[in-house]
């Protein structure tokens, strides 16, 4: 579905603006008939509490995004800081995306990767189309997260780490801000 693009939008202009949004990068994988699938993907969202709903949104033009919709159940493994080269790794085409990446098999089977900050464990609920890419909405069966582990940050075109507390906090105070965020650990769903 071709759809015109936005009046006063240039070429280029959107994906500039739209990269400053921070995002975190999660890794989606499924148990596929040939061996692990995987693929990086930074559009994803908490959708909802009740049921306990989570949503990303793979490209149209992936191949392993069909291979992973045909599993039915799969896992998101949020990247921590140091991980990096873990996204890169699963954004390319072609290759061994698993090759010198430990992982386990989550509680549907789908891989988690070692050294991720949390990870989600889920069941296709649904999918729609969302123009260049799909729009895939995953029942969560089980998460965790590992509280020390910081997030892999995707900002501007580039990764990112968070400040460490101290220099966030100050940073908010030189700013006339005085709300400091902290993260609590996800619970397990039963």
């Amino acid at each position: 579905m071709t759809r015109p693009s936005a009046p006063g939008v240039a070429d280029g202009s959107a994906r500039e603006v739209l990269g400053h949004f921070a995002s975190g990068v999660t890794v989606v994988t499924a148990a596929g008939p040939a061996g692990p699938l995987g693929l990086t993907c930074q559009s994803f969202v908490s959708l909802s509490l009740d049921p306990l709903l989570v949503s990303f949104a793979p490209a149209r033009s992936s191949r392993t995004w069909p291979l992973i919709r045909e599993a039915g159940v799969f896992g998101i493994s949020v990247l921590a800081q140091d991980q990096a080269d873990v996204s890169a790794a699963f954004a390319r085409s072609g290759t061994d995306k698993f090759r010198g990446v430990g992982w386990s098999p989550g509680p549907g089977g789908a891989p988690l990767l070692d050294g991720a900050c949390a990870w989600v464990s889920c069941e296709l609920w649904q999918e729609y189309d969302g123009g260049d890419h799909h729009l895939v909405i995953g029942r969560v069966t089980a998460l965790r997260a590992d509280p020390a582990r910081q997030p892999l940050v995707f900002h501007r075109g580039r990764y990112r780490a968070l400040a460490p507390a101290a220099e966030s906090a100050a940073a908010d105070s030189a700013a006339g801000g005085t709300a400091t965020m902290s993260a609590a650990p996800f619970a397990r769903v039963r």
